[in-house]
């Protein structure tokens, strides 16, 4: 009896939870674009053509050094925008601290 009650609680949980990921073809992808669009500066155009130049290169004809240096000016670039947004970034600890700081002064 034990077991079928644990069987039954493992597949309610399982069921559940819907995946996301069987709606992925329904939708645009408009996330993405509208990253790129938000980029206004010249800096960040040039930067954004040259990871599309890179993402459509044929790799297959290049040496492992070739592709290490790619893969290195891809992750550089990649950077390079994320600085250029100006998000601040909070960890989990930060903000922890930060409510019981809110809580303790108020």
């Amino acid at each position: 009896m034990k077991k079928i009650t644990i069987y039954l609680m493992t597949v309610t949980a399982l069921l559940s939870f819907m995946p996301n990921s069987s709606m992925a073809g329904t939708e645009n992808n408009t996330l993405l674009t509208e990253k790129v669009e938000k980029v206004e500066s010249a800096e960040a155009k040039v930067m954004i053509s040259r990871l599309e130049e890179i993402k459509a290169m044929d790799k297959s004809n290049m040496s492992s050094k070739e592709k290490k240096t790619l893969r290195k000016e891809v992750r550089s670039v990649k950077k390079s925008l994320a600085g250029l947004n100006g998000g601040v970034y909070l960890s989990v600890g930060a903000i922890i601290i930060i409510v019981l700081l809110l809580i303790l002064l108020l």
